[in-house]
């Protein structure tokens, strides 16, 4: 039985085959395309030629993509969303996409409608649902949207409306017709979880597209009848009809499957971890073997959101950065040679000074031609490995809860060019098969499930709100592919809501199970 797991980076597109035993059987790096699918079809057909394994024993296949975020930041592929909000009149002051860049607004089409509806901070009715009011927006949408966005005002305390909006929509455009809620994504914050709905509802169609494409790129290879999932960027995995419903969860995937490989190859649960690409390096936390959470709003394409994203910092600094000195200093990046390093790079016979070639001229790595780089000044050479230490002393400062050195995983195909020793670093290890860390973080992660809410321990127990919360968790692990029986608990944050006079908590809920 084999797994296949494939991770699209900036540069590259790492493609690894696993056994039952999660042994590498082989590895391939394949530069990633600018049309995304035709480097995962490249990486797809080469490992599984080199590696000359049967085909019929593949059992499982990973994507971890950057497709959505791409679409997000490239305003491109992208669905005309309607937006719902459940809260007129008392939410007229700030209207939906308040503060959106221009261009992304008109890419969604703007089209937005507040109508009657919502609640109280306390649960307390805001606003009843008018059936017909919804039924009349939707009759004068027909045609004009591909995807709706429905939002409640505290619908993270009680979201039957948001529901029963979703119910009407499918009623009204078919039960094929994507629907995101408000509730099921983001935290508490009206706007920034308007606005991760809006992203995700936007999303439906790139999602669409990467999934079929991955399937189809397996069927012309032979592989027909292997479980597919998707890399979330909490560490996990989801099924292909889970991702439909949030694709925005698969943004950031790419760094959260490296730091689980490096807690995989490094056999790590606790540690900082950083991955160095060709054009970026990404410092994240392990936390129990899982990457530490974002615990603040997160811009997407220049949109605040609130909805779960990884605590990364990411660095302009990778294995093809360009290296210039301009009026005495020396600068590196943030611009890089990316997937081009092969032609461009000095000691690959380019005119392109880079990073790589700075680690090739001091010995710390041996690839290429180091005949091509003799010619670099050692002096200069030390010069500039201390500005990419400085970079990542900086970065690891950032991410530190204390003054204390820490240790630290580094993983990645740039990898090469970090310095033996850095400041604030008591530990450092370099993973084997670190390369590719991240298609390995891809292949042997699990399926979880999480759910947040706001519940009030003065009207409902705390045993019986956690009982609450871990049954909708586990309800949401099973959508996403998990196998109810293996499902544990792993985490659960509660945060008390200071203005909130009758004890109300928010509640957050994670559990992880493993796939079919």
């Amino acid at each position: 039985m084999y797994k296949i797991g494939i991770d699209v980076g900036g540069t590259n597109t790492d493609a690894i085959i696993l056994d039952e035993h999660r042994h590498l059987i082989h590895s391939v790096k394949s530069p990633t395309s600018l049309d995304i699918k035709t480097g995962i079809e490249t990486a797809l057909r080469t490992v599984l030629k080199e590696a000359n394994i049967d085909k019929t024993k593949i059992t499982h296949a990973m994507l971890g993509t950057t497709q959505c975020t791409n679409a997000i930041v490239e305003r491109k592929k992208l669905a005309r969303v309607g937006v719902i909000r459940l809260g007129y009149p008392a939410t007229a002051s700030v209207l939906p996409f308040t503060a959106w860049p221009k261009d992304m607004v008109e890419e969604l089409s703007g089209n937005y409608a507040l109508v009657h509806g919502g609640y109280e901070y306390d649960g307390q009715l805001l606003g009843a649902l008018d059936d017909n009011e919804i039924k009349s927006l939707l009759e004068e949408w027909q045609e004009k949207v591909e995807s709706i966005a429905v939002v409640g005002v505290f619908s993270s305390i009680k979201n039957d409306q948001e529901l029963k909006v979703r119910d009407l929509i499918q009623e009204v455009y078919g039960e094929e017709f994507p629907v995101s809620c408000s509730s099921l994504i983001g935290s508490v914050g009206l706007i920034e979880r308007e606005n991760a709905t809006i992203l995700n509802a936007a999303l439906c169609k790139v999602i669409e597209t990467t999934t079929q494409g991955f399937i189809h790129a397996l069927e012309e290879e032979g592989i027909a009848n292997a479980e597919v999932y998707l890399c979330q960027n909490d560490g996990t995995l989801m099924s292909i009809e889970y991702a439909k419903q949030f694709p925005i969860l698969t943004i950031a995937c790419g760094p959260t499957n490296s730091i689980r490989g490096a807690s995989y190859l490094a056999q790590i649960k606790n540690t900082m971890v950083l991955d160095v690409g060709g054009t970026t390096s990404d410092i994240g936390v392990l936390q129990d073997g899982f990457p530490r959470e974002s615990s603040v709003a997160v811009e997407v394409g220049d949109i605040r959101t609130n909805f779960r994203m990884p605590d990364i910092i990411s660095v302009g600094l990778g294995g093809g950065s360009i290296v210039r000195v301009n009026n005495g200093k020396i600068t590196i990046g943030p611009d890089s040679v990316g997937y081009k390093i092969s032609q461009e790079a000095l000691v690959f016979g380019g005119s392109t000074l880079t990073t790589t070639d700075i680690a090739v001229r001091l010995g710390l790595a041996d690839v290429g031609d180091k005949n091509l780089v003799e010619h670099i000044d050692e002096a200069f050479a030390k010069d500039v490995l201390i500005e990419i230490s400085s970079l990542i002393e900086q970065a690891i400062d950032k991410m530190k809860t204390s003054s204390e050195d820490v240790q630290l995983v580094i993983v990645g195909g740039g990898s090469i060019i970090v310095p033996d020793t850095i400041r604030g670093v008591s530990n450092m290890i370099k993973a084997e098969n670190g390369t590719v860390a991240n298609a390995i973080g891809a292949s042997i992660a699990q399926i979880s499930g999480q759910y947040e809410q706001i519940y009030i321990y003065s009207k409902e127990s705390r045993e019986d709100s956690l009982k609450d919360a871990q049954e909708k968790a586990v309800k949401q692990a099973v959508l996403a592919g998990a196998v109810a029986e293996t499902i544990e608990l792993v985490e659960v944050e509660e945060t008390p809501l200071a203005y909130h006079p009758e004890n109300a908590t928010r509640l957050r809920v994670k559990v992880v199970g493993k796939m079919e």
